[in-house]
């Protein structure tokens, strides 16, 4: 039997080894870690009281008067559960919503208010509110926080004031959301109020303590996310946890992983420091995760004759499929395989055409990011560098992405195309699909003990472009699978 010691240290074993590099490169270049201010919010969260699931998240959000949000700016997924949250609690229709950003300055309301009314399109929005220049994180996701807004609540206001780049005068940027706030509670006295904002406003003795010493009559719920100290205990229970509740004022929900948030920090950096309107630097997180999956693997990147380090693909970010599909065509591949390649980064964000050795990013999405990672170290390190093209290579080579996507990212993403109900025939029919179980089942199997780390490695080393030898592979894995599955059975049945 596994011991929670056990099962938290191959959970996460893979992804502190890429937290290694992204820690490093960040710690170089933000000195801000050490603040008082940051220090007071790391110290508050360290542990929690119990486990609880999305519908006790609901339930406990349903049961709010205002509701604060933990924002971590760089990670779009934080912005995008923040809009989920908004559109689910509209749908109760009991009480009217409306929503505070701390993103969006407050003498810029009017500006928002003329974007509320269609006024104004979404670009003059973005532009007048310097969103760019005074926020510099991803618009996307944020506007997507708006847009529900404006669909789903009674009002949006903005909440933040300058300066925001001095530290010294971060508790008067409290003080004046909490009288933003005070007066939103005025102006809608019946609303539930969702606040978004960074999560360190969120220390009990910042943001919180102001609202309550000011809206004493107000049940206040903070909700966070992702923070690192609740996530790696998270990873000594026997399940994968959505939630904990930290106390009767404070949940936190786990919708991504260190390694996201922190690679989406660096990627943030890397646009900071670049020519305006030019992309962010993306390859030294695509090499993180090839990197980091080989080491766990105790695949050598710098030893002879092969030299993997050498073979590492080109990372080439793109804005659509359109110009995926103009420069696979000058590559000369196919229209069933261009075909495939754009439908696959306009699904997941990203693709590796091993044909070209490139790994093609349109949007930097994890999960799918480190699928696609382990599918370059699975190419890389097969002695046949042959395109598969026979069905169980390919299905080999889904479940490998799969399974290296997990290990480096154990978050699944709820709108994955692939979780969907599927009949068993189409399932037996496709690849990606059975692929993606046997991944599914590899991933279950070594976090129980009953996969090494040595049997994957030598999955990656194996050749699968001829039919027979890829027909081999799966079989001798699946049998490896169903027959601890049936032993592990039959021990539990026969108590």
């Amino acid at each position: 039997m596994s011991t929670a010691s056990t099962l938290r240290e191959r959970r996460h074993a893979v992804q502190l080894h890429a937290l290694a590099d992204v820690r490093h490169h960040i710690g170089d270049q933000d000195s801000t870690s050490g603040r008082k201010y940051l220090a007071d919010f790391t110290r508050a969260f360290r542990s929690y009281s119990s486990v609880i699931n999305s519908h006790d998240v609901r339930k406990a959000v349903n049961t709010a008067d205002i509701v604060l949000i933990g924002d971590y700016h760089a990670l779009p997924a934080s912005q995008r559960f923040a809009a989920t949250l908004v559109e689910q609690r509209a749908a109760l229709a009991d009480r009217p919503v409306v929503l505070a950003v701390e993103a969006i300055l407050a003498r810029d309301q009017h500006v928002l208010d003329e974007w509320w009314r269609r006024e104004i399109i979404e670009l003059e929005l973005r532009r007048r509110i310097r969103f760019d220049h005074d926020w510099g994180y991803d618009w996307d996701a944020f506007h997507e926080v708006l847009a529900n807004a404006r669909e789903y609540a009674d009002a949006v206001y903005a909440i933040d004031c300058m300066p925001r780049d001095d530290f010294r005068k971060i508790a008067a940027r409290d003080r004046h959301a909490a009288h933003k706030i005070c007066d939103i509670r005025r102006r809608h006295p019946h609303a539930v109020i969702m606040v978004l904002c960074g999560e360190s406003h969120l220390a009990p003795n910042h943001l919180p303590r102001l609202l309550r010493s000011r809206l004493k009559q107000e049940n206040i719920l903070t909700v966070l996310q992702n923070v690192d100290a609740l996530y790696w205990r998270a990873t000594r229970e026997r399940r994968q946890v959505q939630a904990v509740r930290v106390n009767d004022r404070s949940i936190c929900v786990f919708n991504s992983t260190p390694l996201e948030k922190y690679e989406s920090y660096r990627l943030c950096l890397s646009r900071w420091d670049s020519d305006p309107g030019a992309a962010p630097d993306i390859t030294p997180t695509i090499y993180n995760l090839i990197t980091s999956l080989a080491a766990f693997l105790k695949i050598s990147c710098h030893s002879a004759p092969n030299f993997l380090i050498d073979s590492l693909p080109e990372v080439y970010s793109i804005e659509s499929g359109d110009v995926l599909a103009r420069q696979l065509a000058r590559e000369g591949l196919g229209i069933i395989e261009i075909d495939a390649a754009i439908s696959r980064i306009e699904d997941y964000g990203c693709v590796y055409i091993p044909q070209v050795n490139t790994f093609f990013v349109r949007e930097f999405r994890m999960m799918y990011a480190a699928e696609e990672a382990a599918r370059v170290l699975h190419h890389l390190c097969r002695a046949d560098r042959n395109h598969v093209t026979n069905f169980h290579g390919r299905t080999v080579e889904t479940a490998l992405g799969v399974l290296g996507s997990m290990l480096l990212h154990p978050v699944p993403d709820p709108a994955d195309p692939r979780l969907a109900n599927i009949p068993d025939k189409e399932i037996r029919a496709s690849s990606e699909l059975l692929g993606s179980m046997l991944g599914d089942a590899m991933y279950r199997g070594y976090i129980r003990g009953r996969v090494s780390p040595s049997f994957i490695r030598q999955l990656f080393l194996t050749r699968i472009s001829k039919t027979a030898d890829a027909k081999k592979v799966f079989d001798r894995t699946s049998a490896k699978l169903e027959r601890k599955h049936s032993a592990l059975s039959n021990r539990h049945s026969a108590h």
